[in-house]
């Protein structure tokens, strides 16, 4: 198909899955479990952090984590005592462990303490260097910057060593863009929904390279910026609105 029929079926599957029935099962729903700014941001990333597997797990996983963060997740992660960090303990969602989730929340912690919030620090670290990649891998440095364990830095993927970084795309896509169909949040004004970059899984890769969007195999950074790069000729001001277009048909297995 050409470009423009390209474009229409982008547009008509943008239409059918960019809607809050849509995200019901899906990780973005936890956070929209709140209003306020920090405790959206708080759920976000820590919903974000999980996202892998089966999407009713993974919600199911989210819910647990806000309860035993007493159902205020910024409160929680800034003045949780020892006694309350322990409660985390016993959680487990795959190979994310009680141990990982403690270590989160004290990177949070500082996070918060030292630079705002997480949205801040983002919309700071873009305001200085105008590249959303220099932003994110300053972040991970930062995060990981105080007393951890190692085993937890598998959790947040490094850009500095190729990865993809779905789940830390798909967090900042939430926070930034801002379209009015109740999805995503819009709530870091400071970035533009230009600078985001597709959040690539196997679901989107592979309706992807169905459509000629993507041509590299593996699913790693460069493969990120290729198809986001191919995506701004369609919307260049907001390129990653086709996300749930392309994880949508990938999930109904539309384009096998």
């Amino acid at each position: 198909m050409d470009g423009a029929e390209l474009k229409e079926l982008l547009e008509t599957l943008h239409d059918r899955y960019n809607r809050p029935a849509f995200f019901e099962e899906d990780p973005v729903a936890i956070p929209h479990l709140f209003t306020g700014r920090e405790d959206i941001e708080i759920a976000g990333f820590l919903s974000a952090t999980i996202a892998w597997g089966n999407r009713k797990a993974i919600v199911k996983s989210g819910r647990r984590m806000v309860a035993r963060m007493d159902g205020a997740p910024y409160d929680f992660t800034l003045n949780a005592s020892e006694a309350e960090l322990e409660r985390l303990a016993d959680f487990v969602h795959r190979t994310f462990n009680g141990g990982d989730f403690v270590c989160f929340v004290l990177a949070l912690r500082r996070i918060c303490r030292e630079h705002g919030g997480v949205g801040r620090f983002f919309e700071e670290e873009y305001a200085r260097t105008g590249d959303l990649r220099q932003a994110m891998s300053r972040f991970r440095a930062v995060f990981f910057a105080g007393d951890h364990e190692r085993r937890s830095e598998k959790h947040l993927s490094s850009i500095d060593r190729g990865a993809a970084c779905k789940r830390l795309c798909m967090y900042l896509k939430w926070m930034v863009r801002r379209d009015g169909r109740g999805v995503d949040f819009g709530l870091w004004e400071g970035i533009p929904a230009s600078a985001l970059y597709l959040p690539l899984d196997v679901h989107t890769g592979t309706v992807g390279r169905a459509l000629g969007l993507l041509r590299r195999r593996q699913n790693d950074w460069k493969a990120v910026e290729e198809i986001t790069a191919v995506l701004r000729t369609f919307d260049p001001d907001d390129p990653v609105r086709y996300d749930y277009a392309l994880f949508g048909a990938g999930i109904d297995r539309a384009f096998r």
